[in-house]
């Protein structure tokens, strides 16, 4: 018999035609409006800024964060131009309202020259995160100060704590994937050997990859040596944070799960009587969708979904997006297997898979837009960011992963329209009629070698009589082979979701490129604030100037301008100007001449800003008839 393709307009095919559509539409509608999101903690800020030069010794380093970060006494160092510490090592909590701020004091009496800041913190999310920038103190200067040059959480034990979290989001979804195969969709699998496999080895991948990540998290997230993965002091230390706890109660979940697996392939599988077998099957599904979900629950409670926008949403929501992955994945594997090494599937399990797939797919689809609407926050971030640009990777294969399985679905009902298990059963007594008698060979150690050659005969022609038996039915035939391709991108895709778990967010990243670009975000009903240092060239010509505009914003605004001397006291000067010039739209530059109200201070109000822009700042400070400088700033207004 030839096998042809089934038609490619179904009721199956259709419904996922509009289940995408509908995806799309989601998308749409939920980007048009999206607001921004938190997930990994960035550096958003600090005092003084990365590159600034300062006249004076600021009494202290501060940095402020997008969200909140786990930090102790040495995560944030600043180091002097030799290399030695400047600080003292003492962490001041910073923090107002929402404004996530961390800060250590510096000695008194540090020399100018440029200072190195180091920090080191956990963010929210349990995910490490580093960095380093340099300020001055009176002039730049050469610096021997050495700072990590490998970012926390890489190298070898970055490698391996990646491929610790990839295998146990593999060990989930086989271990639930492969359980709710077989309770949902075929009991019988219970005692076959391959799905027991299957279960059970995801049970023991997810076991051993817990167990690694736990013993790994203290290098992960501090030295990065391997040696310091069975520190007991570390090990103690990260027991008591989130990211240990969560690893902890993942351990005691596999602990009940272990039990269901006994019990599903132990008293389950063995159980004969019907109505009995029927309820002990609703007192595992029930159990196991509790332990299943608790142990998605601890990725949720842990990560991405745990901070930022809308966690009482997002992290049940991330549960949901967990157990869809797991029925859809793990049941496709669970399936593949079965159908390469079980003959005697029947086809109403098949369906009944193919049902549950279609469901955990659309369940994917709405959990997943809103997962990325949280993370993503615009249309731009989608393309301009690593984090979009790899969850546009992620959607590809999912729409790949969906159009393999529509043709799987296919397949699927063309099984439903033949009555092959009858033909499967003439086979296999054929099959039984044609094989040799067993030979019996007398016990006498004499005949061992020859005993084992016929043993292993017969398991050949066994293995050989069970490939004919799948291969004579040419639907599961092509059956197996559009599960073989989806179960080939499943593996791709979920290796791209655990490099996007760890992967910094796109709207966290689009905050630190404005960082980094020097632009003062201003915000409505708070004033910019802007201090920068000035040399006009001449005697006692040094100081700081410092402005701020309120309420900082488009409209009138309120503009004050102070000059200090390199101690800290109000200096004076013959004259001060101001002007504001919005460069991308050729617009200034804007002057206004401030009216001195005190020694070191003036003050202009009615100051108009006609438009929304990345304004620069100019403020020119004249010390003596002929000792004048101009220093500017790039503000974002509005």
């Amino acid at each position: 018999m030839t096998a042809t393709a089934p038609r490619l307009r179904t009721t199956a095919s259709r419904s996922l035609t509009r289940l995408l559509l509908v995806t799309v539409a989601l998308l749409g509608a939920l980007f048009a409006g999206a607001v921004p999101a938190s997930a990994h903690a960035a550096l958003t800020g600090s005092d003084p800024k990365e590159g600034a030069v300062v006249a004076t010794a600021p009494a202290q380093v501060a940095l402020t964060f997008s969200e909140g970060v786990a930090l102790d006494a040495n995560s944030i160092r600043v180091l002097d131009p030799t290399g030695k510490r400047s600080d003292t090592a003492e962490l001041v909590n910073l923090c107002s309202g929402d404004v996530v701020k961390y800060g250590v004091r510096l000695r008194t009496g540090i020399p100018n020259g440029t200072y190195t800041v180091a920090w080191q913190a956990i963010s929210a999310d349990s995910h490490p995160v580093s960095g380093a920038f340099t300020f001055s103190i009176g002039a730049p200067s050469a610096t021997t100060a050495v700072v990590p040059t490998q970012a926390v959480g890489g190298g070898l034990v970055g490698a391996l704590y990646g491929i610790a979290r990839y295998a146990a989001y593999g060990g989930f979804v086989l271990l639930t994937g492969g359980a709710a195969f077989v309770l949902a969709c075929w009991r019988r699998g219970a005692t076959v050997g391959p799905v027991q496999r299957v279960v059970v080895g995801g049970w023991l991948t997810m076991t051993a990859a817990t167990l690694a990540m736990l013993l790994l998290r203290t290098p992960y997230t501090g030295s990065g040596k391997l040696s310091d993965a069975f520190d007991l002091n570390g090990l103690r230390a990260v027991l008591e944070t989130k990211p240990g706890a969560a690893l902890i109660s993942r351990l005691l979940l596999l602990g009940a799960a272990a039990l269901f697996v006994s019990v599903l392939f132990g008293a389950y599988a063995k159980r004969e009587d019907e109505a009995e077998k029927k309820d002990l099957t609703f007192g595992l599904a029930i159990g196991g969708a509790v332990v299943a979900a608790g142990l998605a629950a601890t990725w949720a409670l842990a990560e991405h979904a745990s901070t930022g926008l809308q966690p009482g949403i997002a992290m049940p929501v991330d549960v949901l997006h967990l157990l869809a992955v797991a029925a859809w994945l793990g049941g496709l594997v669970t399936l593949l297997v079965v159908l390469y090494r079980s003959p005697g599937i029947e086809r109403a399990a098949v369906l009944r898979f193919s049902r549950i797939a279609f469901w955990s797919v659309a369940v994917l689809a709405a959990t997943g837009v809103y997962q990325s609407w949280r993370q993503v926050g615009t249309w731009s971030a989608l393309v301009d960011t690593a984090y979009g640009q790899l969850l546009l990777v992620k959607v590809g294969l999912v729409a790949v992963l969906v159009g393999t399985a529509s043709l799987s679905r296919r397949w699927t009902a063309r099984l439903s329209e033949h009555t092959a298990p009858e033909a499967d059963a003439a086979l296999v007594v054929e099959e039984r009629a044609s094989e040799p008698e067993p030979v019996t060979v007398p016990d006498d150690g004499k005949d061992a070698k020859r005993a084992a050659q016929l043993a292993r005969q017969q398991a050949a022609l066994s293995t050989a009589r069970e490939k004919r038996i799948r291969d004579a039915d040419p639907e599961r035939t092509g059956l197996r082979r559009t599960v073989l391709a989806e179960a080939g991108v499943a593996v791709v895709l979920l290796a791209v979701t655990t490099v996007l778990t760890s992967t910094e967010p796109a709207r966290t990243q689009e905050a630190v490129d404005k960082a980094k670009a020097g632009s003062q975000v201003a915000v409505a009903d708070r004033p910019v604030d802007i201090r920068l240092p000035f040399d006009t060239g001449g005697r006692n010509g040094k100081g700081t100037v410092e402005l701020a505009l309120d309420p900082g914003r488009t409209g009138s605004n309120d503009l004050r301008v102070s000059l200090e001397d390199p101690a800290g006291k109000p200096k004076d000067a013959p004259e001060v100007k101001v002007s504001f010039t919005l460069a991308a739209k050729s617009v200034g530059p804007l002057p206004v001449v401030p009216d001195r109200v005190a020694a070191g201070q003036w003050k202009a109000s009615g100051v108009q800003i006609p438009m929304a822009g990345d304004w620069q700042i100019s403020v020119t400070v004249r010390t003596s008839e002929i000792d004048e400088t101009t220093v500017d700033k790039n503000v974002k207004i509005g």
